[in-house]
């Protein structure tokens, strides 16, 4: 029944953001807003997040409701991959959002730079994951998950804003994951495709 109340509240929430966008009726407007308003009273329901922090996370994008974008660079190194520990002391491959003006590459490449100090180059995609699937818990809005094998060509850790350290580790001895950014199961195909000469990307 929870899984049923997200479900509607999302589509609630995504319809009444792609009328927002189209409509030019004052009156429309209004309902779409109170349309969204009650989506976002439905999630709280079910959730701990009080309803202003859920409004900001769920019901302030405006256009048309598209998935968000999230690279997430592999990184390997002497058969180890390079995970960054974050200020909740949580491990995950180096990562974020892809910022408006970034393509796939270019945001990963980013990304690595601001939380390991190392300059990479993106070599080949792994991966392209609906994060919903893969990752919990579920998030109110959809995520689309870009993994990206990458090497190292220069640089140093510098402590920052997002992590404290970086660290290297196999696959067998990986450390307490942030699981709603990078899950063990993504580590191990990552892996897999750092293995093999020739990869066929998966993806949802």
């Amino acid at each position: 029944m929870e899984e049923q109340l997200l479900d509607w509240a999302i589509e609630l929430q995504a319809l009444a953001q792609a009328g927002l966008a189209y409509t030019k009726d004052p009156f429309d407007q209004e309902r779409f807003e109170r349309i969204r308003t009650i989506a976002t009273e439905m999630l709280a329901v079910q959730s701990p997040i009080p309803v202003p922090k859920l409004r900001k996370l769920f019901a302030e994008d405006f256009g048309y409701p598209t998935p968000k974008l999230d690279t997430r660079a592999a990184i390997f190194e002497n058969n180890k991959i390079l995970l960054v520990q974050e200020k909740n002391e949580l491990w995950s491959l180096p990562g974020g959002w892809v910022d408006f003006d970034q393509s796939i590459k270019e945001n990963a490449v980013k990304e690595t730079l601001e939380e390991t100090g190392l300059t990479v180059e993106a070599l080949k995609v792994i991966a392209i994951q609906d994060r919903n699937k893969h990752n919990p818990p579920r998030y109110a809005y959809n995520i689309c998950k870009i993994f990206i094998e990458c090497r190292v060509l220069s640089g140093d850790f510098v402590e920052n804003i997002e992590t404290i350290q970086i660290d290297w580790f196999d696959e067998n001895t990986l450390p307490q994951l942030a699981e709603e950014k990078t899950t063990k199961e993504q580590i191990k195909l990552c892996f897999e495709a750092h293995k093999m000469n020739q990869w066929s990307v998966p993806f949802d």
